[in-house]
């Protein structure tokens, strides 16, 4: 008797609990959980577990790793001598843009500092099923495609703005309609628009989010992407090819979920084709933050789903404007300085003729 009162007890202190939980979630006035906010999606947790962490990190292992990071961040940031030597033709092979010939240096770059918390459990990875933590191998048929995109010289939209053009196939940068389109600025590189949604681990980490009753708005600071979700409408036709995808979403309780498809195929999410489909699931945790959780579907690209998840924290700081290429002159004088080579080159036929 004094048992199962006990067990009554119990339950009923989860339910006072739950209730003071959900009623901690801010709301919509017509009842819907309030996601709006400025989240920083900075953090250490990368998108696949390495191969010497358990999927979840113990504080001392979390807090060791942390340490290690900001050491080696104190350490990049020390003063540049002046008079050091320029670096090699095509860099020193250094971690960092093209090499570490110059791209950027750590005071512009903002990885994070903490791990992402979730369900009270610090993460090793972004990815939680398959259980391993890793992203599911492609099929052959994708590998195929691949390599056939990638002797054709065509980069991923994903690709970084980080990525060594020497590391890439031969060509990807020797013609401006074939840079990825994060390299132009025209969509944020490393998947940070979406869907899914990712840390870039770069540096301008913040989303904002805005709410009505039927669209919520996600922007992207890193570029300016600006993603629609239609709450409760039909997808569009499939002739209808969008780069950020067509997005749908609904409550399922507290919920938001969004399926998001129509893809066109010059996105290739991780090389994935325009049947790509993706599932993400918002769900506020507290007034400080919320639980993003995504599955990605592509038969074509992989023989099974897999699923991601992370926390986003809520912000204070400001989401400032991209101006990426505004007075860029960069792309010009490459196509001047190349213009003019190839002159040089026809004038010194002539004259060995």
């Amino acid at each position: 008797m004094t048992r199962s009162l006990t067990v009554l007890g119990l339950f009923a202190g989860l339910t006072v609990l739950s209730a003071q939980t959900v009623s901690k979630i801010p709301r919509m006035p017509d009842g819907k959980p309030d996601l709006q906010g400025m989240y920083d999606l900075a953090m250490l947790t990368p998108v696949e577990r390495p191969n010497n962490l358990p999927a979840v990190l113990t504080d001392e292992q979390a807090v060791k790793l942390e340490k290690d990071v900001a050491a080696r961040n104190e350490a990049l940031s020390a003063p540049i001598n002046g008079d050091r030597a320029a670096p090699p033709k095509g860099g020193d092979g250094s971690v960092g843009p093209a090499g570490n010939v110059g791209g950027y240096n750590s005071f512009w770059i903002d990885r994070g500092t903490h791990y992402s918390t979730v369900d009270g459990q610090k993460r090793s990875s972004i990815v939680m099923d398959p259980p391993d933590g890793r992203v599911p191998a492609m099929t052959e048929d994708a590998r195929k495609r691949q390599a056939s995109r990638f002797a054709a010289a065509r980069l991923q939209s994903d690709a970084t703005e980080s990525s060594d053009p020497g590391l890439e196939p031969a060509g990807a940068y020797d013609d401006p309609e074939r840079r990825p389109l994060g390299e132009r600025c025209l969509i944020g590189f490393g998947s940070t628009s979406g869907p899914p949604i990712l840390p870039n681990y770069f540096y301008n980490n913040l989303h904002q989010i805005v709410q009505t009753q039927d669209h919520v708005m996600i922007l992207t600071e890193m570029v300016h992407d600006a993603r629609i979700i239609r709450l409760n409408a039909p997808h569009a036709p499939p002739n209808v090819r969008k780069w950020l995808g067509d997005s749908i979403g609904r409550w399922e309780g507290d919920t938001l979920v969004v399926e998001t498809t129509n893809f066109t195929d010059k996105t290739r999410f991780r090389g994935t084709t325009e049947n790509l489909k993706v599932t993400e699931r918002f769900t506020r945790v507290d007034a400080n933050s919320l639980k993003y959780r995504f599955t990605i579907e592509d038969p074509k690209t992989w023989d099974k789903p897999w699923t991601g998840e992370y926390t986003w924290p809520i912000t204070q700081d400001h989401l400032y404007e991209y101006a990426c290429h505004e007075g860029n002159y960069a792309m010009g004088n490459i196509l001047r300085g190349a213009r003019l080579r190839e002159a040089d080159d026809t004038k010194n036929k002539t004259k060995q003729q």
